[in-house]
């Protein structure tokens, strides 16, 4: 038996009987995944030991949640769990003292809908349609935009520059490691992608790999510009409710 073998025969046992041994043992086994993705957070204020247990936490969640019949190979389910942790922790120091809490849900709910949109749509949404995307009201993205802008210190969630594609700032935390970043981040979008069906495969491969647009897109598969919109949107849906899963 091989060790990927051995680890995911491992997962069924913790998954079957919940034994905190097992669990413990999983844990101790990819402890070095956690402590790697905790370096990328080095000289940014924080204590290596404080950062490592928080990448131990977000371990620990990820071996809670791992479901081996998924498909996914655990570090690739493990590694935006533990990131997303990592990002929580820097986050909520960032929010506590500056923003009230409706503001900084107002902003990450701007700045999500923005991003989502502009994949979409392939350009920079309207202040109507990320409102409409968003559930607030025009007035309420306005001002989160706004408050977005002259905050001393922003959401690591919050977009570098006005320019969606552009990246956040929690992006270029740990950037000297940007190389084994974007592998993580291939690994993961290929296990996700491969469970699409053949036909949203194809789009997400278009639209993101060849970078053709919404309407070449349609002459390629024979259909309108509509349906690649209305498939792509479905598809980025189900594709960012599978990351929060893993998250």
């Amino acid at each position: 038996m091989s060790a990927s073998e051995t680890t995911l025969e491992r997962f069924r046992e913790y998954r079957r009987t919940g034994d905190r041994r097992v669990r413990n043992a999983l844990v101790e086994q990819h402890m070095g995944l956690a402590e790697h993705l905790a370096r990328r957070y080095r000289n940014r204020g924080q204590a290596a030991d404080d950062l490592n247990q928080v990448a131990l936490l977000g371990l620990v969640k990820a071996v809670d949640r791992f479901d081996p019949s998924r498909g996914l190979a655990f570090t690739t389910f493990a590694t935006p769990t533990i990131l997303g942790e990592l990002k929580r922790h820097f986050r909520d120091r960032a929010w506590t003292v500056h923003v009230p809490r409706q503001v900084q849900e107002q902003i990450l709910a701007v700045t999500r809908s923005i991003q989502d949109l502009h994949q979409v749509l392939g350009r920079s949404p309207t202040v109507a349609e990320t409102a409409r995307a968003s559930g607030l009201s025009e007035e309420a993205v306005l001002a989160a935009m706004e408050a977005n802008r002259v905050l001393a210190v922003g959401s690591l969630d919050a977009p570098l520059t006005a320019d969606a594609d552009a990246g956040t700032v929690a992006d270029q935390i740990g950037s000297e490691e940007s190389g084994h970043e974007a592998v993580e981040h291939r690994m993961l979008v290929a296990s996700l992608v491969d469970v699409l069906p053949p036909r949203e495969r194809e789009i997400i491969r278009l639209r993101f790999y060849e970078g053709l647009s919404q309407s070449q897109i349609g002459d390629r598969l024979g259909i309108s510009q509509m349906h690649v919109s209305r498939l792509l949107a479905r598809t980025l849906s189900r594709l960012r409710g599978m990351v929060d899963d893993a998250t």
